[in-house]
């Protein structure tokens, strides 16, 4: 027997993974590569929300969290993965700054917001109100992590590339047996995918689809990402992702020209070179109604798990959530009840589970 089966291996079963190994736990990673949201995301962390100039939830723990748990990976992988960047926000308007250094006199903002107006011109980017910077940025190369990690996870025999058959999960006392295969517990970190699940799929998962460029921009030179209308995140050797978009309707992965029209429209306001389109991508983000991760156990069936919900901060969340899903399952810590899906309960009490 062993003690965990992971089904998904998006930044969610990553973390969660990692979780198990520096714990000393045995497990088996199931995943079939139908979703995409976290090989083609760009990656940013941002522990701001531009929005409403307010911080992201619990961000700097997360913070304190992100940088050792990717670095642990790097070494473990041999890859590079954590780039630290600033994010400049572009300002449309003498109101927009403003609005900018009133949120830097937050308490909760100030270690992000820089007080400094930055007015430097970056050659081939319009920016006649200047620039505001975020201290805490950056952006985590999760497609190669994706790839790598799950390179290492087939060396090591613990890799079974195949859908999961949910049909096939016999749950017992005690254990959960799959195709022979016995298991002290069973965390299912799917992405969108949780709506095929009919363990969980009652959990209020919208999913919101989101299209990326991969760019070329020769002459264009800059180490911060650039945060307008689209974000243009420099990838290295004059390369760039812009993004993204914000789809609720459309929940495939395949890319569509209306996106690429918008995201090239957004782009031409602030970007003033000529520019190679080298790649479109497209995903559907894990998004809940609330806004809020999904993490806990089944309402009936005590070794069954979920880990998602990680929407648009996939990066930022996943080594918290990890951590803090562990802890409950062995050490049973209880969850926040904002983030455990024991909050949904009374909305949904009516379904037979």
């Amino acid at each position: 027997m062993i003690d965990f089966i992971v089904v998904g291996s998006g930044l969610g079963g990553i973390a969660f993974c990692e979780q198990l190994v520096r714990n000393n736990h045995s497990f088996v990673v199931f995943d079939d590569n139908s979703q995409q949201s976290s090989n083609i995301a760009a990656g940013m962390y941002n522990p701001v929300i531009f929005k409403r100039y307010t911080s992201v939830w619990k961000a700097q723990e997360q913070l304190n969290m992100l940088h050792p748990f990717y670095h642990s990976l790097e070494n473990k992988l041999s890859v590079k993965l954590d780039y630290r960047q600033s994010i400049y926000r572009r300002f449309f308007s003498v109101e927009e700054q403003n609005s900018w250094f009133e949120a830097a006199d937050k308490p909760n903002l100030q270690p992000f917001l820089s007080t400094t107006l930055i007015k430097d011109s970056i050659e081939g980017i319009v920016s006649d109100y200047g620039f505001g910077q975020v201290k805490e940025g950056g952006w985590i190369h999760t497609n190669l992590l994706q790839k790598r990690y799950l390179d290492h996870l087939n060396t090591l025999g613990k890799l079974k590339e195949e859908r999961f058959d949910y049909a096939a999960l016999d749950i017992q006392a005690g254990m959960v047996v799959y195709k022979g295969l016995q298991a002290k517990y069973i965390v299912f970190c799917e992405g969108f995918g949780l709506n095929s699940n009919p363990f969980f799929n009652y959990l209020p998962l919208v999913g919101t689809k989101g299209e990326v460029l991969e760019i070329e921009v020769p002459g264009l030179k800059i180490d911060m990402i650039i945060k307008a209308s689209v974000f243009l995140l420099p990838l290295g050797e004059e390369k760039y992702k812009v993004g993204a978009t914000y789809k609720w309707k459309d929940k495939t992965n395949v890319p569509t020209e209306a996106s690429r029209i918008e995201l090239e429209e957004k782009l031409r306001t602030f970007l003033k070179r000529p520019y190679k389109v080298l790649n479109h991508l497209a995903g559907v983000r894990p998004t809940v109604t609330d806004r809020h991760p999904l993490l806990g156990k089944h309402p009936k069936h005590d070794r069954l798990f979920v880990l998602n919900g990680l929407g648009s901060r996939g990066v930022m969340l996943a080594p918290y959530l990890s951590k803090l899903l562990f802890e409950y399952i062995t050490k049973e810590t209880p969850l926040d009840r904002e983030i455990n899906i024991e909050r949904f309960l009374k909305k949904f009490k009516l379904r037979p589970f």
